[in-house]
């Protein structure tokens, strides 16, 4: 019961609406960024319940589903490669929240995952939110769930690259399939191992 410790003292101490924001998709080098809110019923209570990287594939599907059922409101922001690239994964992590967040009907405290947002209602950015706070730790699952079914669309579109696997993070067979066929669309080429690999195609072709 400890993640619902600090949503049932904001709600003792007259708080009605509290949003918990968090994101999927800082870390990889390839596939878009998603964030998303949420605002769970008072006494709100979830069996397994926890940050998303914590709960097995499963049973972050079957939480995905109760909680878009049984939240008072949730929001999802996909934020695409190009803009990722051009503002990098912290701005554009805080444009998704701030953009679900502005998109909610009512809301009069925040709590969000080690995330610092400029608002003029409360707000609270915890340090491992996503394991400390039960509305972050359910807008953890949604996002990752919501990212997770994009990237395995995108491993029909580009299947070589095993996207359906790794979700486009850095791993042993991603960086092996980039360097044999190179990047594709949803390649991060703000990233490292993208850029680098851009650098040595152009390289071979001059």
């Amino acid at each position: 019961m400890e993640i619902y410790a600090i949503e049932k003292e904001l709600h003792n101490a007259g708080y009605r609406y509290i949003l918990g924001t968090d994101e999927a998709g800082r870390g990889p080098m390839a596939g878009p960024l998603v964030a998303s809110a949420v605002i769970l019923p008072e006494n709100f209570f979830l069996e397994g319940l926890n940050d998303s990287k914590k709960v097995s594939p499963r049973l972050r599907e079957k939480l995905f589903d109760i909680i878009m059922e049984e939240a008072l409101e949730v929001q999802i922001e996909i934020i695409s490669v190009e803009e990722v690239d051009r503002l990098n994964v912290y701005r554009a992590s805080k444009k998704a929240m701030l953009a679900c967040i502005g998109r909610m009907k009512n809301v009069d405290y925040v709590l969000t995952d080690a995330m610092k947002l400029n608002l003029d209602i409360p707000c609270l950015d915890l340090i491992k939110g996503d394991s400390k706070s039960a509305s972050i730790a359910a807008a953890s699952i949604i996002a990752k769930v919501t990212r997770d079914r994009i990237m395995k669309e995108y491993d029909q579109l580009y299947p070589e690259y095993g996207f359906k696997q790794h979700k486009g993070y850095v791993t042993k067979m991603h960086l092996e399939m980039l360097r044999i066929y190179g990047p594709c669309p949803i390649h991060r080429t703000s990233f490292e191992p993208v850029r680098k690999e851009l650098y040595h195609q152009t390289k071979f072709v001059l």
